[in-house]
Protein backbone atom coordinates (compact mmCIF):
# COMPACT_ATOMS: atom_id res chain seq x y z
CA UNK A 1 0.00 0.00 0.00
CA UNK A 2 3.26 2.14 0.02
CA UNK A 3 6.02 0.64 -2.03
CA UNK A 4 6.11 3.07 -5.21
CA UNK A 5 4.49 1.68 -8.40
CA UNK A 6 7.29 1.12 -10.78
CA UNK A 7 6.92 -0.33 -14.54
CA UNK A 8 3.37 0.57 -15.86
CA UNK A 9 2.84 -1.83 -18.93
CA UNK A 10 -0.17 -1.87 -21.50
CA UNK A 11 -1.67 -5.12 -22.17
CA UNK A 12 -4.53 -6.13 -24.71
CA UNK A 13 -7.54 -8.09 -23.38
CA UNK A 14 -10.20 -9.84 -25.26
CA UNK A 15 -13.42 -9.65 -23.19
CA UNK A 16 -14.55 -13.67 -22.28
CA UNK A 17 -10.87 -14.67 -22.68
CA UNK A 18 -8.73 -15.86 -19.31
CA UNK A 19 -6.36 -12.88 -18.40
CA UNK A 20 -3.49 -15.25 -18.56
CA UNK A 21 -3.91 -15.11 -21.94
CA UNK A 22 -3.39 -11.31 -22.23
CA UNK A 23 -0.79 -9.79 -24.80
CA UNK A 24 1.82 -7.15 -24.09
CA UNK A 25 1.30 -3.86 -25.98
CA UNK A 26 3.63 -2.18 -24.30
CA UNK A 27 6.58 -1.38 -21.43
CA UNK A 28 8.96 0.48 -21.02
CA UNK A 29 11.95 -1.41 -18.44
CA UNK A 30 14.49 1.21 -19.08
CA UNK A 31 12.10 3.93 -17.60
CA UNK A 32 10.70 2.20 -14.57
CA UNK A 33 8.54 5.88 -13.39
CA UNK A 34 7.18 6.91 -16.66
CA UNK A 35 3.08 6.04 -17.36
CA UNK A 36 1.81 4.50 -20.00
CA UNK A 37 -1.55 3.87 -21.38
CA UNK A 38 -3.83 2.94 -24.90
CA UNK A 39 -5.96 4.40 -27.03
CA UNK A 40 -7.92 3.29 -30.09
CA UNK A 41 -9.55 5.27 -32.73
CA UNK A 42 -13.31 4.33 -32.78
CA UNK A 43 -13.02 2.95 -36.11
CA UNK A 44 -9.99 0.34 -35.10
CA UNK A 45 -7.66 1.95 -37.45
CA UNK A 46 -5.29 3.47 -35.30
CA UNK A 47 -3.77 2.30 -32.00
CA UNK A 48 -1.92 5.52 -29.63
CA UNK A 49 0.31 5.00 -26.38
CA UNK A 50 0.79 7.94 -24.17
CA UNK A 51 3.73 8.07 -22.21
CA UNK A 52 4.71 10.56 -19.28
CA UNK A 53 6.67 10.99 -16.42
CA UNK A 54 4.60 12.57 -14.13
CA UNK A 55 1.10 14.32 -14.58
CA UNK A 56 2.33 17.08 -17.26
CA UNK A 57 3.25 16.28 -20.75
CA UNK A 58 2.99 13.97 -22.57
CA UNK A 59 4.94 11.45 -25.46
CA UNK A 60 3.13 10.01 -27.68
CA UNK A 61 3.44 6.89 -30.14
CA UNK A 62 0.97 4.97 -32.92
CA UNK A 63 0.39 1.93 -34.51
CA UNK A 64 -1.54 1.18 -37.89
CA UNK A 65 -3.68 -1.37 -37.17
CA UNK A 66 -4.40 -2.26 -40.92
CA UNK A 67 -1.05 -2.48 -42.23
CA UNK A 68 1.28 -5.92 -42.75
CA UNK A 69 3.21 -4.73 -39.97
CA UNK A 70 2.21 -2.56 -37.40
CA UNK A 71 5.09 -0.93 -36.10
CA UNK A 72 4.97 1.90 -33.34
CA UNK A 73 6.05 5.14 -34.39
CA UNK A 74 6.79 8.20 -33.02
CA UNK A 75 4.05 10.80 -32.99
CA UNK A 76 5.45 13.55 -30.50
CA UNK A 77 8.48 13.49 -28.59
CA UNK A 78 9.31 14.56 -25.05
CA UNK A 79 7.43 15.34 -22.32
CA UNK A 80 7.59 19.37 -22.81
CA UNK A 81 3.67 19.58 -24.00
CA UNK A 82 0.46 17.46 -23.95
CA UNK A 83 -1.65 16.23 -26.75
CA UNK A 84 -4.48 13.94 -26.95
CA UNK A 85 -5.70 12.52 -30.58
CA UNK A 86 -9.21 13.26 -31.24
CA UNK A 87 -9.83 10.89 -34.67
CA UNK A 88 -8.21 10.88 -37.82
CA UNK A 89 -9.52 12.17 -41.64
CA UNK A 90 -7.84 11.99 -45.11
CA UNK A 91 -4.29 10.35 -43.18
CA UNK A 92 -3.70 13.05 -40.92
CA UNK A 93 -4.49 12.93 -37.01
CA UNK A 94 -6.75 15.45 -35.56
CA UNK A 95 -5.10 16.52 -32.30
CA UNK A 96 -5.94 18.08 -29.03
CA UNK A 97 -2.37 20.54 -27.37
CA UNK A 98 -0.84 23.08 -26.11
CA UNK A 99 2.14 23.10 -28.03
CA UNK A 100 2.59 26.55 -28.70
CA UNK A 101 -1.33 27.28 -27.50
CA UNK A 102 -1.45 28.06 -23.60
CA UNK A 103 -5.55 27.56 -24.19
CA UNK A 104 -4.91 25.22 -26.26
CA UNK A 105 -5.61 24.28 -29.35
CA UNK A 106 -6.99 21.72 -31.81
CA UNK A 107 -4.37 20.59 -35.52
CA UNK A 108 -4.47 18.24 -38.36
CA UNK A 109 -0.93 16.74 -37.66
CA UNK A 110 0.62 14.62 -41.17
CA UNK A 111 2.11 11.83 -38.79
CA UNK A 112 4.78 11.27 -41.81
CA UNK A 113 6.30 15.07 -41.78
CA UNK A 114 4.76 15.65 -37.91
CA UNK A 115 3.76 19.53 -40.12
CA UNK A 116 0.54 20.58 -37.98
CA UNK A 117 -2.09 23.02 -39.23
CA UNK A 118 -4.75 24.82 -37.27
CA UNK A 119 -7.96 22.98 -37.37
CA UNK A 120 -9.60 24.97 -33.99
CA UNK A 121 -7.35 27.96 -33.51
CA UNK A 122 -6.37 28.68 -29.82
CA UNK A 123 -8.75 31.52 -27.97
CA UNK A 124 -7.98 33.93 -24.79
CA UNK A 125 -10.53 31.17 -23.33
CA UNK A 126 -9.02 28.08 -21.97
CA UNK A 127 -10.06 25.09 -24.69
CA UNK A 128 -10.62 22.57 -21.88
CA UNK A 129 -11.48 19.45 -24.49
CA UNK A 130 -13.08 18.13 -27.55
CA UNK A 131 -15.69 15.90 -28.35
CA UNK A 132 -16.96 14.54 -31.60
CA UNK A 133 -20.30 13.14 -32.86
CA UNK A 134 -22.60 12.82 -35.78
CA UNK A 135 -19.97 14.67 -37.72
CA UNK A 136 -19.62 17.61 -35.78
CA UNK A 137 -16.77 18.61 -33.30
CA UNK A 138 -17.40 20.14 -30.06
CA UNK A 139 -15.40 22.55 -28.41
CA UNK A 140 -15.54 22.86 -24.67
CA UNK A 141 -14.40 25.83 -23.63
CA UNK A 142 -14.22 27.81 -20.21
CA UNK A 143 -14.98 31.25 -20.38
CA UNK A 144 -14.40 32.80 -16.73
CA UNK A 145 -14.97 28.92 -15.42
CA UNK A 146 -18.04 28.12 -17.19
CA UNK A 147 -18.65 26.40 -20.01
CA UNK A 148 -19.14 27.55 -23.38
CA UNK A 149 -19.69 24.47 -26.18
CA UNK A 150 -19.45 25.73 -29.85
CA UNK A 151 -19.50 22.87 -32.91
CA UNK A 152 -17.59 22.82 -35.82
CA UNK A 153 -18.62 20.99 -38.79
CA UNK A 154 -15.83 18.10 -38.82
CA UNK A 155 -14.91 18.02 -42.77
CA UNK A 156 -14.94 22.03 -43.28
CA UNK A 157 -13.47 23.24 -40.21
CA UNK A 158 -16.23 25.66 -40.33
CA UNK A 159 -17.96 26.78 -36.75
CA UNK A 160 -21.37 26.27 -37.35
CA UNK A 161 -22.94 27.42 -33.47
CA UNK A 162 -22.50 28.08 -30.29
CA UNK A 163 -24.74 25.92 -27.85
CA UNK A 164 -27.60 27.46 -25.98
CA UNK A 165 -26.61 26.11 -22.57
CA UNK A 166 -29.65 26.16 -19.71
CA UNK A 167 -27.35 28.71 -18.06
CA UNK A 168 -24.07 29.45 -16.03
CA UNK A 169 -22.48 26.60 -15.19
CA UNK A 170 -21.00 22.45 -16.26
CA UNK A 171 -21.49 20.78 -19.50
CA UNK A 172 -20.30 17.01 -19.99
CA UNK A 173 -20.89 14.92 -23.08
CA UNK A 174 -21.73 15.88 -26.73
CA UNK A 175 -20.36 12.71 -27.96
CA UNK A 176 -21.42 10.06 -29.88
CA UNK A 177 -21.19 7.90 -32.87
CA UNK A 178 -20.50 9.40 -36.69
CA UNK A 179 -23.84 8.70 -37.51
CA UNK A 180 -26.24 10.29 -34.60
CA UNK A 181 -28.63 12.63 -35.57
CA UNK A 182 -28.70 14.03 -31.78
CA UNK A 183 -26.28 13.76 -28.70
CA UNK A 184 -27.19 14.43 -25.06
CA UNK A 185 -25.49 16.22 -22.55
CA UNK A 186 -25.55 16.78 -18.88
CA UNK A 187 -25.37 20.00 -17.12
CA UNK A 188 -24.81 21.31 -13.68
CA UNK A 189 -24.03 24.06 -11.29
CA UNK A 190 -23.99 24.14 -7.63
CA UNK A 191 -28.29 24.46 -6.76
CA UNK A 192 -28.98 22.61 -10.45
CA UNK A 193 -28.39 18.67 -9.72
CA UNK A 194 -26.78 16.82 -13.29
CA UNK A 195 -30.35 17.40 -15.65
CA UNK A 196 -29.64 15.28 -18.84
CA UNK A 197 -30.59 17.18 -22.24
CA UNK A 198 -30.91 16.18 -25.89
CA UNK A 199 -29.56 17.97 -28.38
CA UNK A 200 -30.46 18.09 -31.92
CA UNK A 201 -28.09 18.53 -34.53
CA UNK A 202 -30.14 19.45 -37.52
CA UNK A 203 -31.97 22.56 -35.49
CA UNK A 204 -29.03 22.90 -32.44
CA UNK A 205 -31.89 23.19 -29.92
CA UNK A 206 -31.87 21.50 -26.45
CA UNK A 207 -34.95 20.05 -24.27
CA UNK A 208 -34.83 18.02 -21.56
CA UNK A 209 -34.39 14.28 -21.55
CA UNK A 210 -34.04 13.32 -17.92
CA UNK A 211 -34.03 15.30 -14.61
CA UNK A 212 -34.06 14.50 -11.14
CA UNK A 213 -37.39 15.13 -8.71
CA UNK A 214 -35.90 17.52 -6.13
CA UNK A 215 -36.73 18.23 -2.59
CA UNK A 216 -36.10 21.78 -2.12
CA UNK A 217 -36.57 25.40 -4.27
CA UNK A 218 -33.62 25.75 -5.96
CA UNK A 219 -35.02 29.05 -6.72
CA UNK A 220 -34.38 29.85 -3.04
CA UNK A 221 -30.26 30.25 -3.94
CA UNK A 222 -28.23 31.91 -6.08
CA UNK A 223 -24.38 31.95 -6.74
CA UNK A 224 -22.60 34.75 -8.06
CA UNK A 225 -19.01 35.21 -9.28
CA UNK A 226 -16.63 37.69 -7.78
CA UNK A 227 -12.99 38.64 -8.48
CA UNK A 228 -10.98 39.46 -5.98
CA UNK A 229 -7.23 40.47 -6.04
CA UNK A 230 -4.53 38.42 -4.19
CA UNK A 231 -1.04 39.20 -2.70
CA UNK A 232 0.55 40.12 -6.12
CA UNK A 233 -2.54 41.96 -7.88
CA UNK A 234 -3.38 39.10 -9.68
CA UNK A 235 -7.44 39.07 -10.17
CA UNK A 236 -8.67 35.95 -9.21
CA UNK A 237 -12.37 34.58 -9.96
CA UNK A 238 -14.75 32.85 -6.68
CA UNK A 239 -18.17 31.23 -6.80
CA UNK A 240 -20.29 32.54 -4.32
CA UNK A 241 -23.62 30.65 -3.72
CA UNK A 242 -26.10 31.18 -0.58
CA UNK A 243 -29.79 31.94 0.12
CA UNK A 244 -30.94 34.80 -1.70
CA UNK A 245 -31.58 37.87 0.20
CA UNK A 246 -28.37 36.98 2.55
CA UNK A 247 -27.47 39.87 5.33
CA UNK A 248 -24.06 40.94 4.83
CA UNK A 249 -23.41 41.30 8.32
CA UNK A 250 -20.46 39.10 9.25
CA UNK A 251 -21.72 35.87 11.21
CA UNK A 252 -23.01 33.35 8.26
CA UNK A 253 -20.91 30.40 8.92
CA UNK A 254 -19.17 30.14 5.25
CA UNK A 255 -17.43 27.26 4.04
CA UNK A 256 -14.33 27.92 1.45
CA UNK A 257 -13.10 25.36 -0.57
CA UNK A 258 -9.76 25.19 -2.89
CA UNK A 259 -7.51 22.93 -5.21
CA UNK A 260 -5.44 25.06 -7.32
CA UNK A 261 -3.14 22.65 -8.57
CA UNK A 262 -2.39 19.60 -11.12
CA UNK A 263 -4.45 21.82 -14.34
CA UNK A 264 -7.38 21.37 -12.56
CA UNK A 265 -10.44 23.44 -13.19
CA UNK A 266 -13.31 24.28 -10.55
CA UNK A 267 -16.20 25.10 -12.64
CA UNK A 268 -19.49 24.89 -11.01
CA UNK A 269 -20.53 21.73 -9.73
CA UNK A 270 -23.45 20.19 -7.72
CA UNK A 271 -22.94 18.52 -4.41
CA UNK A 272 -25.65 17.25 -2.50
CA UNK A 273 -24.51 17.74 1.05
CA UNK A 274 -24.28 21.08 0.46
CA UNK A 275 -28.17 22.06 -0.46
CA UNK A 276 -28.17 20.84 3.08
CA UNK A 277 -25.81 23.22 4.46
CA UNK A 278 -27.54 26.11 1.84
CA UNK A 279 -30.88 25.28 3.88
CA UNK A 280 -29.63 26.59 7.08
CA UNK A 281 -28.34 29.49 5.74
CA UNK A 282 -24.75 28.54 4.99
CA UNK A 283 -22.35 30.52 2.45
CA UNK A 284 -20.62 28.34 -0.15
CA UNK A 285 -17.56 29.60 -1.64
CA UNK A 286 -14.95 28.45 -3.97
CA UNK A 287 -11.82 29.84 -5.37
CA UNK A 288 -10.26 29.18 -8.06
CA UNK A 289 -6.32 29.52 -7.12
CA UNK A 290 -3.78 29.49 -9.29
CA UNK A 291 -2.14 26.08 -10.43
CA UNK A 292 -5.29 25.42 -11.46
CA UNK A 293 -6.55 24.79 -15.61
CA UNK A 294 -9.11 27.55 -15.36
CA UNK A 295 -7.10 30.04 -17.74
CA UNK A 296 -4.99 27.77 -19.25
CA UNK A 297 -1.22 26.92 -19.09
CA UNK A 298 0.34 30.09 -17.75
CA UNK A 299 -2.06 29.87 -14.69
CA UNK A 300 -0.88 26.51 -14.15
CA UNK A 301 2.23 27.26 -13.88
CA UNK A 302 1.84 30.36 -11.74
CA UNK A 303 1.11 28.04 -8.89
CA UNK A 304 3.83 25.40 -9.94
CA UNK A 305 6.98 24.16 -8.01
CA UNK A 306 8.76 27.50 -6.49
CA UNK A 307 5.31 29.54 -7.46
CA UNK A 308 3.25 27.47 -5.38
CA UNK A 309 3.01 29.97 -2.48
CA UNK A 310 1.15 32.40 -5.09
CA UNK A 311 -1.74 29.55 -4.61
CA UNK A 312 -1.68 29.67 -0.68
CA UNK A 313 -1.86 33.70 -0.93
CA UNK A 314 -4.68 33.62 -3.55
CA UNK A 315 -6.39 31.21 -0.86
CA UNK A 316 -5.85 33.80 1.79
CA UNK A 317 -6.89 36.58 0.10
CA UNK A 318 -10.16 34.52 -0.83
CA UNK A 319 -10.67 34.40 2.91
CA UNK A 320 -9.54 37.86 3.12
CA UNK A 321 -12.33 39.05 0.64
CA UNK A 322 -15.45 36.95 2.60
CA UNK A 323 -14.48 38.86 5.98
CA UNK A 324 -13.81 42.38 4.33
CA UNK A 325 -17.64 42.08 2.22
CA UNK A 326 -19.05 40.52 5.60
CA UNK A 327 -20.09 37.98 4.18
CA UNK A 328 -18.58 36.48 7.12
CA UNK A 329 -16.15 36.83 9.95
CA UNK A 330 -13.05 34.31 11.42
CA UNK A 331 -15.42 33.02 13.91
CA UNK A 332 -17.51 31.79 11.49
CA UNK A 333 -15.36 30.87 8.39
CA UNK A 334 -13.98 26.96 7.79
CA UNK A 335 -11.63 26.35 4.89
CA UNK A 336 -11.56 22.96 3.42
CA UNK A 337 -9.69 21.16 0.21
CA UNK A 338 -8.85 17.73 -0.68
CA UNK A 339 -5.77 16.08 -1.63
CA UNK A 340 -3.69 18.91 -3.47
CA UNK A 341 -6.65 20.84 -1.52
CA UNK A 342 -5.40 19.10 1.62
CA UNK A 343 -1.66 20.07 1.08
CA UNK A 344 -3.13 23.50 0.87
CA UNK A 345 -5.52 23.52 4.04
CA UNK A 346 -2.45 22.65 6.09
CA UNK A 347 -0.15 25.03 4.43
CA UNK A 348 -2.65 28.41 4.62
CA UNK A 349 -3.29 27.47 8.60
CA UNK A 350 0.49 26.73 9.49
CA UNK A 351 0.80 30.83 7.74
CA UNK A 352 -3.10 32.49 8.35
CA UNK A 353 -4.64 30.68 11.55
CA UNK A 354 -6.53 33.83 12.35
CA UNK A 355 -8.48 33.85 9.35
CA UNK A 356 -10.28 30.43 10.52
CA UNK A 357 -12.25 28.61 12.88
CA UNK A 358 -12.57 25.16 11.36
CA UNK A 359 -10.10 23.56 8.61
CA UNK A 360 -10.46 20.30 7.05
CA UNK A 361 -7.06 18.19 5.34
CA UNK A 362 -8.55 15.80 3.47
CA UNK A 363 -6.84 13.30 2.14
CA UNK A 364 -3.87 15.56 1.92
CA UNK A 365 0.01 15.74 0.68
CA UNK A 366 1.19 17.14 3.87
CA UNK A 367 4.87 15.74 3.42
CA UNK A 368 6.21 17.78 0.45
CA UNK A 369 9.96 16.60 1.63
CA UNK A 370 9.15 12.53 1.22
CA UNK A 371 5.83 12.22 -1.27
CA UNK A 372 8.10 11.06 -3.88
CA UNK A 373 9.16 8.10 -2.01
CA UNK A 374 5.52 6.10 -2.12
CA UNK A 375 2.95 4.62 -4.54
CA UNK A 376 2.24 7.50 -7.43
CA UNK A 377 3.97 10.35 -5.92
CA UNK A 378 6.91 10.03 -7.97
CA UNK A 379 4.73 11.46 -10.63
CA UNK A 380 3.95 14.82 -8.75
CA UNK A 381 7.44 15.99 -9.38
CA UNK A 382 6.58 17.94 -12.49
CA UNK A 383 4.27 19.32 -10.68
CA UNK A 384 6.22 20.30 -6.99
CA UNK A 385 9.63 19.44 -7.93
CA UNK A 386 11.86 17.14 -5.61
CA UNK A 387 13.29 17.71 -2.27
CA UNK A 388 16.38 15.54 -3.39
CA UNK A 389 17.15 18.54 -5.85
CA UNK A 390 18.91 21.39 -3.49
CA UNK A 391 16.91 24.40 -4.90
CA UNK A 392 13.89 22.57 -4.79
CA UNK A 393 14.15 21.87 -1.19
CA UNK A 394 14.25 25.48 0.32
CA UNK A 395 10.97 26.34 -0.79
CA UNK A 396 9.31 22.68 -0.37
CA UNK A 397 10.63 22.81 2.87
CA UNK A 398 9.62 26.41 3.56
CA UNK A 399 5.49 25.54 2.89
CA UNK A 400 5.34 21.88 3.85
CA UNK A 401 2.51 21.10 6.23
CA UNK A 402 4.00 18.85 8.15
CA UNK A 403 7.66 20.71 8.80
CA UNK A 404 5.60 24.34 9.38
CA UNK A 405 3.69 23.34 12.64
CA UNK A 406 5.12 25.43 15.40
CA UNK A 407 4.61 26.04 18.68
CA UNK A 408 2.34 29.35 20.22
CA UNK A 409 0.19 29.16 16.75
CA UNK A 410 -3.86 29.12 17.67
CA UNK A 411 -4.73 26.73 15.31
CA UNK A 412 -8.73 26.47 14.07
CA UNK A 413 -10.04 23.46 15.28
CA UNK A 414 -8.81 21.14 12.68
CA UNK A 415 -10.40 17.91 11.67
CA UNK A 416 -8.15 15.88 9.38
CA UNK A 417 -9.92 13.14 6.84
CA UNK A 418 -7.99 9.96 5.66
CA UNK A 419 -8.69 6.21 4.37
CA UNK A 420 -6.78 3.29 5.09
CA UNK A 421 -6.70 1.68 1.94
CA UNK A 422 -5.87 5.33 -0.18
CA UNK A 423 -2.73 4.28 -2.05
CA UNK A 424 -2.80 7.28 -4.17
CA UNK A 425 -2.11 10.04 -1.42
CA UNK A 426 -0.83 7.20 1.15
CA UNK A 427 -2.31 7.55 4.73
CA UNK A 428 0.73 8.58 6.34
CA UNK A 429 0.60 11.58 5.37
CA UNK A 430 -2.45 12.44 7.68
CA UNK A 431 -1.13 9.97 10.27
CA UNK A 432 2.34 12.28 10.91
CA UNK A 433 0.51 15.51 10.38
CA UNK A 434 -2.14 14.62 12.59
CA UNK A 435 0.10 13.73 15.11
CA UNK A 436 2.60 16.32 14.81
CA UNK A 437 -0.16 18.89 15.50
CA UNK A 438 -1.94 17.45 18.09
CA UNK A 439 1.77 16.97 19.96
CA UNK A 440 2.76 20.53 19.23
CA UNK A 441 -0.60 22.44 19.56
CA UNK A 442 -1.68 23.05 23.30
CA UNK A 443 -4.53 25.39 22.79
CA UNK A 444 -8.26 24.80 23.50
CA UNK A 445 -9.57 23.81 19.65
CA UNK A 446 -9.93 19.97 19.03
CA UNK A 447 -7.78 18.55 16.73
CA UNK A 448 -9.18 14.89 15.21
CA UNK A 449 -7.88 12.58 12.61
CA UNK A 450 -10.84 10.37 11.11
CA UNK A 451 -9.92 7.55 9.11
CA UNK A 452 -11.85 5.84 7.01
CA UNK A 453 -11.89 1.79 6.81
CA UNK A 454 -12.03 0.18 3.71
CA UNK A 455 -11.58 3.15 1.67
CA UNK A 456 -9.48 4.46 -0.41
CA UNK A 457 -9.03 8.55 -1.59
CA UNK A 458 -12.27 9.56 -1.48
CA UNK A 459 -15.53 7.63 -0.46
CA UNK A 460 -17.25 4.14 -1.96
CA UNK A 461 -20.00 4.12 -0.90
CA UNK A 462 -23.84 6.10 -0.90
CA UNK A 463 -23.30 5.43 2.98
CA UNK A 464 -19.71 6.44 3.57
CA UNK A 465 -20.41 9.62 1.72
CA UNK A 466 -23.47 10.69 4.46
CA UNK A 467 -21.35 9.24 7.44
CA UNK A 468 -18.27 11.56 6.23
CA UNK A 469 -20.41 14.18 5.52
CA UNK A 470 -22.67 14.44 9.05
CA UNK A 471 -19.59 14.21 10.58
CA UNK A 472 -17.63 17.34 8.61
CA UNK A 473 -20.73 19.48 8.78
CA UNK A 474 -21.72 18.64 12.90
CA UNK A 475 -17.83 19.64 13.52
CA UNK A 476 -18.12 22.88 11.37
CA UNK A 477 -21.09 24.15 13.35
CA UNK A 478 -20.34 23.16 16.64
CA UNK A 479 -17.23 24.38 16.65
CA UNK A 480 -18.22 27.59 15.10
CA UNK A 481 -20.66 27.74 18.61
CA UNK A 482 -23.96 26.65 17.03
CA UNK A 483 -25.80 23.90 18.99
CA UNK A 484 -28.09 23.43 16.70
CA UNK A 485 -28.94 23.60 12.77
CA UNK A 486 -32.03 26.08 13.79
CA UNK A 487 -29.65 28.65 15.39
CA UNK A 488 -28.33 28.76 11.60
CA UNK A 489 -31.94 28.49 10.14
CA UNK A 490 -33.72 31.01 12.28
CA UNK A 491 -30.60 33.96 12.04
Amino acid sequence: MTSQNKYSKTNYHQVGTSQQEDQLVYEDKAHPLRYNSAQVTDDGRYLFIYISEGTDGTEVWYRDLQAKNPALKRLFAGFAHNYSVVDHKAGQFLVYHNNGAPTYKVSLVDPVTGAMKDFVSAKPDKLETVTLAGGKLFAHYLKDVTKRVTQYDLKSGRLENTVALPGLGTADGFSGEKSDKVVFYRFSSYTVPPTIYQYDLATQKSTIFKSPTLRYNQTTYETKQVFYTSKDGTRVPMFLTHRKGLKLDGTNPTLLYGYGGYNVSLSPYYNDPLIAFLEQGGVYAVANLRGGGEYGEAWHKQGMKAKNQNVFDDCVAAAEYLIAQKYTSPEKLALQGGSNGGLLVGAVINQRPDLFRVAFPEVGVMDMLRFQKFTLGWGWVVEFGSSEKSDDFKYLYAYSPLHNIRPGINYPATMVTTADHDDRVVPAHSFKYAATLQATYKGPNPVLIRIETNSGHGAVSTQKRIDENADIFSFMLWNMGMKSLTEVADK
